[in-house]
């Protein structure tokens, strides 16, 4: 394919896939992310509002080495700060916390609302405390910065206390060992043997008795201080909880991540052609062109020559001449002469009425003559593009009325007034044509067109609706899908594609239209505007072209008028223009 085309611009890659998909489904992603914004906004509504104060405590070692850091410890000094943490939310602490507080709660509820951090290389404690109002976590977590301190110095002085407890014991059993040497050493004679040996006791007990002395003064003389309050429980201003910034932030967060997925899910489960790249890479469809979604396919004219919208149909011309294989030295061109290209839409909608008329007025612009065949009936017929408002023709009539044998093909042929070289038959008014597109009149009405004109477009049925489009497909030489995008499924792609290919028709591949919407009333041209030269220039092609056996009813009702043949025919042809002329509405009034 070429890499110039219109619809080459719409990459699969997926940062392109994962943009397009946003922007297709972006009302989605909105919706859930305003209902993440509600969600956060209900919880914030219902939570319970809750102050935090905190206290910072330095701890000091007692020492004596009671306090030796553990192996597991948190620092490299003589405290252990996780053991000390933990003492913080101990039963004993938060009981004494409660009567600080003057509190009626369990000591484990207080408990359960204290948060003890350690920073790290520090020998500090932060005590916070959590309450439904700012007083009571103020209060909270002085009280138990203070039962902490105070738990923490009772049980270093009981310790001291212990100590010095067994230094006196101690003490008062070597006293009494060195009364009882002193007593023997008194009874023994000057030269006695016994007398070295009882003396290197008494020295010895009476160093005991010094050192364990000089420990129990120094216990005396110990202050015991188990820390501080090194910055105290102030007021909090404001609540922590319910953070109201963060939770509208976490719910359009939340909200975000579900409207991308549920996106994502939406567009894993849409069947619709979303892009032209769909087409090949899921129903093995080649795209000939694709009108881009700037370019807003107009219902009541073809695209200007040298627009956007032409140039892309007059590539699509080339695209099909190109596709039709020309012998050794030929040309594609002549070859296609004469020939006949179907149109069908893959679903309901004008995308086919839209490709049929724009591929027919770039054929006509090469100077060929060329003609545009609807044989949209009129019960499938959409009323948002209708090729007698596109290319100002009359409505009737058409195709039904020849092929139910109340006009001849010549008087349904009528030359579309803005385009030179391109005449149409338009569906035509007769309602009971039902099944008529099957019969050998269609046929021969094919077969007369070929030999007239160089190139036949014909604007086929819907697949989706009726198997018309096979049966016209059968009588062409080539055919043409035509696709509007966020309306036809890939399966109706697939089985369009598969019904044209199974008559034997070489299917060129897709024309790929953005999603058309009904004309504006500005928007819509008149019919009767070129209704007055078309019915004169097609009344010349009546008197000329029109078969001698449709008019034997006519001459049946003037028999007894008394008038020249000439003047015979002349009114003959101006009673049936204006019995048959079609109403606004496109119905027949003789009817």
């Amino acid at each position: 394919m070429d890499a110039n085309r219109p619809y080459s611009a719409e990459t699969d890659s997926p940062g392109v896939d994962l943009l397009g998909m946003a922007r297709r489904h972006w009302w989605l992603v909105v919706i859930v992310v305003i209902a993440g914004l509600a969600a956060a906004a209900q919880f914030t509504s219902v939570q319970a509002t809750v102050y935090e104060s905190a206290t910072s405590v330095l701890v000091s070692p007692i020492g004596n080495g009671q306090d030796a850091n553990s192996t597991s410890g948190r620092t490299k000094g003589d405290i252990n700060l996780d053991n000390e943490a933990q003492l913080v939310t101990s039963t004993t602490v938060a009981t004494d916390a409660a009567a600080l507080m003057r509190s009626t709660a369990a000591p484990d509820t207080l408990a359960g609302s204290v948060r003890v951090e350690v920073p790290p290389n520090t020998t500090f404690l932060v005590i916070t405390f959590s309450a439904p109002d700012a007083r009571t976590a103020q209060a909270g977590s002085h009280a138990f910065a203070e039962a902490y301190l105070r738990n923490r110095e009772e049980s270093a002085k009981a310790d001291v206390a212990g100590r010095i407890a067994i230094l006196n014991d101690k003490i008062n059993q070597l006293n009494a060992s060195l009364t009882q040497i002193n007593n023997k050493l008194a009874a023994l004679r000057a030269g006695d043997p016994n007398r070295p040996n009882l003396e290197s006791q008494r020295t010895t007990v009476t160093s005991q008795i010094n050192t364990l002395a000089g420990q129990l003064n120094q216990l005396l003389t110990t202050t015991v201080s188990a820390g501080k309050i090194t910055r105290d429980a102030d007021l909090p201003g404001r609540p922590v909880k319910p953070n109201r910034l963060l939770n509208l932030a976490s719910g359009a967060m939340i909200g975000l991540l579900l409207g991308v997925g549920a996106a994502m899910l939406r567009e894993r489960l849409d069947q619709r052609v979303r892009r032209p790249g769909d087409l090949p890479r899921r129903v093995d469809v080649t795209v000939l062109a694709a009108v881009p979604g700037r370019v807003k396919p107009r219902l009541d004219d073809v695209f200007a020559p040298f627009g956007t919208g032409g140039r892309i149909f007059n590539r699509l011309r080339n695209e099909v001449l190109a596709s039709v294989p020309a012998p050794a030295g030929g040309d594609a061109r002549v070859v296609l002469a004469g020939q006949v290209v179907v149109v069908a839409g893959a679903s309901r909608g004008a995308a086919s009425t839209v490709v049929a008329a724009n591929l027919a007025a770039a054929f006509a612009r090469t100077g060929a003559e060329t003609v545009l065949v609807c044989a949209h009936l009129p019960d499938s017929l959409v009323d948002t593009a209708s090729v007698h408002r596109m290319l100002g023709v009359r409505a009737v009539p058409g195709l039904s009325d020849v092929l139910a044998g109340r006009f001849s093909l010549s008087s349904a042929t009528q030359r579309a007034p803005r385009h030179p070289n391109l005449s149409v038959v338009t569906t035509g008014g007769t309602a009971s044509a039902g099944g008529l597109l099957q019969s050998q009149a269609l046929r021969d009405t094919l077969a007369t067109l070929r030999e007239r004109a160089a190139y036949v477009v014909v604007e086929a049925p819907s697949t989706a609706t009726s198997a018309d489009a096979q049966s016209l497909a059968s009588l062409a030489d080539a055919a043409i899908v035509a696709v509007e995008l966020r309306r036809t499924r890939h399966t109706e792609v697939a089985d369009a594609a598969d019904q044209l290919r199974r008559v034997g028709t070489p299917l060129l591949g897709a024309v790929v239209l953005p999603r058309l919407s009904a004309p504006r009333g500005g928007d819509e041209r008149e019919v009767t505007e070129p209704e007055t030269p078309s019915v004169a220039e097609d009344m010349t092609t009546v008197l000329e072209k029109l078969p001698a056996k449709k008019e034997e009813p006519a001459p049946k009702r003037i028999r007894t008028v008394p008038t020249p043949p000439k003047r015979q025919t002349q009114t003959i042809t101006v009673t049936r223009v204006a019995t048959d002329a079609p109403s606004e509405n496109g119905a027949d009034k003789r009817r």
